[in-house]
């Protein structure tokens, strides 16, 4: 059993995100909860890595001295797995928001399917969505987008090094990518929708992997809370 020391000197917690909870809201439970076990008031906590509300799986969280290493854990590759649907547009390119805009998907067939992941390997330019948590002008994207104002979202180089649809199912589309930091895997489905010559959106995502972190080896908020005195 860890002791309060332990978290002090300094941990690295692998944690499960829930569906619908934030990456904050992950970390302040288990602030809560080791302040609590231990009769504190304060320790540092912190994640490497934001998970948006509608994804699931890994958060790498750091207490005490292993906080300073939350930027090396940031810049490490991710691996995500998740489904696109194709024939559809949302504003925020996930099921945040409701459908805009539907295509035509009759001419898409699995070989095209395929041979539309080759474009997207390597080095690449990707807009973020509009609906993020990116800064400009000292506010968030997002906080522009559900004002309805207009803003210019600039591109950023990221690096995807593996793109593969594991299965097709209709208009649903298994996928697993392996991305540099900064990548935002719904602006993958977007672009991917457009290489296709129709539209797509993303409405599951699962992060897997940050490094050498797996989500096989993290435990959910409630099991780690479970773990303390």
């Amino acid at each position: 059993m860890k002791t309060l020391e332990d978290f002090k000197d300094g941990e690295v917690l692998l944690i499960d995100k829930p569906l619908h909870w934030t990456s904050f809201q992950a970390v302040n439970k288990l602030r809560w909860a080791i302040r609590k076990a231990f009769n504190i008031k304060k320790i540092k906590v912190g994640h490497a890595g934001t998970l948006d509300p509608l994804a699931t799986g890994l958060l790498v969280i750091c207490t005490g001295k292993m906080t300073k290493q939350i930027n090396t854990f940031q810049g490490q590759e991710k691996e995500y797995t998740g489904t696109f649907v194709l024939g559809s547009t949302t504003p925020s390119y996930d099921l945040e928001t409701e459908i805009n805009a539907t295509f035509s998907t009759d001419h898409i067939t699995e070989a095209l399917i395929h041979e539309t992941t080759k474009q997207f390997i390597g080095d690449i330019e990707q807009f973020p969505p509009v609906f993020s948590a990116i800064k400009k002008d000292g506010k968030r994207l997002y906080e522009f987008a559900r004002a309805g104002e207009d803003v210019e979202v600039k591109s950023r180089t990221i690096q995807i090094s593996e793109f593969e649809i594991t299965r097709i199912n209709d208009l649903e589309l298994k996928f697993r990518v392996v991305c540099s930091k900064g990548t935002y895997i719904r602006s993958l489905a977007h672009d991917f929708g457009k290489a296709l010559d129709s539209g797509a959106h993303l409405s599951e995502l699962r992060r897997t992997r940050i490094g050498n972190f797996k989500v096989e080896s993290a435990l959910s908020p409630e099991d780690f809370i479970a773990t303390l005195p």
